[in-house]
């Protein structure tokens, strides 16, 4: 595996690590459901008068809220990582022409022909990485969550097709991903600072006084 790869890896543990963060959030908000006595005591207090005896539905119509609730919650939570992972690749490139698993193994995003990257350019690379590594599998959870089996599983055979042909293409001539080619961009190296280069720093000056 060369710098690109693990430059992706350095980016796809970050996302994993806020994934892993927004999950513990959205339990929280989930047990906040349940454990919201008086919230729960209202719902059940007014089906209770207006259902007539019918007190199977008035349950059932109480369970399927809270389930709904919960749903929401996850499926909230899907968007968000989409969202942050979309402002995280096109903040960095956009500002600063390389994501932090790029600026660690020495690698830029440049445009492919002359002149400046621009905003445009970092918006249209994040955002078909984004739906590469992140959007599709997302979706294809969020509607596993709400029980739709049928298209959690079409949308888990896009992710991993979106995947792929976002990938290959860096195996060919021009070591472009499908997100370069489409964004009109190129992933080039640029040299790691050196002991020299450390030394010669203003950093360093200060450091030493």
């Amino acid at each position: 595996m060369g710098r690109r790869g693990l430059a992706w890896l350095v980016d796809f543990a970050l996302v994993i690590g806020l994934a892993c963060l927004l999950a513990v959030f959205t339990f929280h908000r989930i047990g906040a459901l349940v454990t919201d006595v008086p919230g729960l005591a209202a719902k059940g207090g007014w089906g209770l008068l207006t259902s007539h005896g019918d007190y199977l539905r008035t349950g059932e119509q109480l369970g399927r809220s809270l389930w709904h609730s919960a749903v929401r919650d996850v499926q909230q939570g899907f968007a968000a990582l989409v969202v942050c992972t979309f402002l995280y690749q096109f903040l960095c490139l956009g500002y600063g022409r390389r994501t932090l698993g790029k600026l660690a193994l020495g690698l830029q995003v440049l445009p492919a022909e002359v002149g400046v990257l621009g905003k445009g350019r970092a918006a249209g690379r994040a955002a078909v990485t984004t739906v590469a590594d992140v959007a599709l599998i997302s979706i294809a959870l969020a509607a596993l969550a709400q029980g739709s089996v049928v298209v959690a599983i079409f949308c888990w055979a896009l992710a991993i097709a979106g995947f792929w042909a976002n990938a290959l293409p860096v195996l060919f001539p021009g070591r472009r991903s499908l997100a370069d080619r489409l964004a009109g961009t190129v992933v080039a190296a640029t040299a790691l600072p050196g002991w020299e280069d450390v030394r010669q720093s203003q950093a360093y000056e200060y450091l030493r006084r």
